[in-house]
C-alpha cells in the first residue's frame, strides 16, 4: 500500500491508475493488477485480483452527524480470485468491496469504529458499522448502522443486537462485536497499533455466522509515535 499523489494517478469512466498498478472494470468483474513493493523490507509484489460481484448496490449513508464521512458497499458479496507471481500465491473465496470517503480528517469525527460483515444463509450480507464520534467517551451519542442486502438487491434495516466485548489485541486495542451470543475470535489476520482485522464467530438473526471484523483506533491513529511509523509500512510518493 504506497501512498501516492495526485500527478501518479488517473481515471475514467472503466479504468483507475495509481503509479504501475491499475484497476479495470469490464461491467462484470473488477481486475486488479498489482506492480508494488513490499515494506518494510522491500521485496516485489507482482500479480492480479479479480473481484467478481454477486450484486451491485448503489448506496451510501452518513457515518456522522454533519455528513461529512460516507460510507457504503458496492459489492457486498462477491467472488475473489488471487494469483500473485511474486511472491508465488495464488487462491480464492469470498470477498467484498465498498466506498469510504471523507471531506475532513478522519480525526475530526471519530474516536472508534467496528465494523463486520457475515454471509447469511439466504445469501445475504449483514453488515454492522459501530461508530463512536470524536471526543465521545461513552456510547450515548455513538452511531449504529444495521443493514442487511439481499440477493434480490433490496436493503433492510435489523434490530442489532448488544454489544459483547472482545480480548484486546497484542497491541492493547479495545473491541466489540455485536452478537446475540458469545463471540470467539477464529483468527486474528491483522494486529497493528491502530488498526485490527479478524475473523469471529458470532450469532446474528438467529444464524451462527463467521464474520469479517475490523477495529480502527483514530487516537492511536494520529498519535506521533504512529504516524512516524507509518511510512515504513506505508511509503508515500508525492
Amino acid at each position: 500500500m504506497t501512498e501516492r499523489g495526485q500527478r501518479h494517478c488517473s481515471r475514467d469512466r472503466t479504468e483507475f491508475t495509481i503509479g504501475p498498478s491499475q484497476l479495470h472494470w469490464d461491467g462484470s468483474a473488477l481486475t486488479i493488477d498489482i506492480q508494488e513493493v513490499g515494506m518494510p523490507i522491500p521485496h516485489p509484489i507482482r500479480g492480479r485480483v479479480r473481484v467478481h460481484p454477486q450484486g451491485l448496490f448503489n448506496f451510501s449513508t452518513p457515518l456522522d452527524a454533519r455528513g461529512l464521512h460516507r460510507w457504503g458497499p458496492l459489492a457486498p458479496h462477491a467472488r475473489v480470485e488471487v494469483a500473485l507471481a511474486q511472491p508465488g500465491q495464488k487462491w480464492s473465496g469470498h470477498g467484498y468491496l465498498d466506498s469510504n470517503e471523507g471531506d475532513e480528517p478522519i480525526a475530526k469525527a471519530f474516536t472508534e469504529w467496528d465494523w463486520s460483515r457475515g454471509q447469511l444463509k439466504d445469501g445475504s450480507t449483514a453488515v454492522i458499522y459501530d461508530v463512536e464520534p470524536e471526543g465521545t467517551p461513552d456510547q450515548a451519542n455513538a452511531r449504529l448502522l444495521a443493514l442487511r442486502f439481499k440477493p434480490d438487491g433490496s436493503i433492510e434495516p435489523f434490530n442489532a443486537p448488544s454489544s459483547q466485548r472482545l480480548p484486546r489485541t497484542r497491541w492493547g486495542i479495545a473491541r466489540r462485536m455485536r452478537s446475540d451470543g458469545p463471540v470467539s475470535v477464529a483468527q486474528q489476520l491483522e494486529d497493528t497499533p491502530f488498526y485490527q482485522r479478524a475473523i469471529l464467530n458470532s450469532s446474528l438473526l438467529g444464524e451462527q455466522v463467521s464474520s469479517f471484523h475490523e477495529t480502527l483506533n483514530v487516537p492511536r491513529l494520529v498519535s506521533p509515535v504512529v504516524q512516524a511509523m507509518l511510512p515504513w509500512r506505508m511509503p508515500r510518493r508525492r
